[in-house]
């Protein structure tokens, strides 16, 4: 049986950009399978009651410094999108429409990029245009997909199911039954996996 690790996230999350450049690393070290869960983080926030960082002042100026630490330990660029908080519901949907493609990993690499590499408005369709464009993506034809019921029930439903695991914000990772909240805990998930 192949092991799997389980990243539920959205790209409106600095510390999900986080855990995302470093899960395909784990995932070749440990043999692992990288299952992508595309969630709504607003619709995780309303159901448990849980707020953003940002919403504590204090909680909000130690993540901007620990962002900034983590960023530097894992050697990879991170720019706080200065129209943060951002809707995502459309590049989530993106996402969703791109699961199980071969499109899959460049569509989320490019959007999150466009979150917190080379901030941009990503509530705009224009700037969701403009980012797949850019990465080579058919931008239009993926609009299109994730305009469809289809896909908007499913991020819905992988947001519904997601609170009932226990998820409370991103990233979420499972390895089996076991979560591991937040992009702090990766050792943890990698120890997992190599137990698994």
């Amino acid at each position: 049986m192949t092991k799997k690790m389980e990243f539920l996230f959205d790209v409106g999350s600095p510390t999900a950009y986080l855990a995302w450049t470093q899960l395909p690393a784990i995932a070749e070290r440990t043999g692992a399978q990288l299952e992508l869960k595309p969630i709504l983080l607003g619709g995780v926030f309303k159901a448990t009651g849980n707020a953003p960082p940002g919403a504590v002042p204090a909680k909000g100026m130690y993540m901007m410094r620990d962002l900034a630490r983590y960023a530097a330990r894992y050697q990879v660029p991170l720019t706080m999108n200065p129209h943060f908080p951002v809707n995502t519901i459309t590049p989530m949907r993106v996402i969703t429409a791109a699961l199980g493609t071969d499109q899959a990993v460049p569509v989320v690499d490019a959007l999150f990029d466009a979150m917190w590499k080379t901030p941009c408005k990503l509530s705009e369709t224009g700037e969701v245009v403009r980012v797949l464009s850019e990465a080579g993506l058919d931008a239009q034809a993926w609009l299109e997909k994730a305009a469809s019921e289809a896909v908007k029930e499913q991020l819905k439903a992988n947001t519904e199911a997601a609170v009932k695991r226990g998820v409370f914000g991103a990233p979420t990772l499972f390895v089996g039954n076991e979560m591991f909240f937040g992009q702090d805990r990766l050792d943890f998930v990698e120890a997992a996996l190599n137990d698994a």
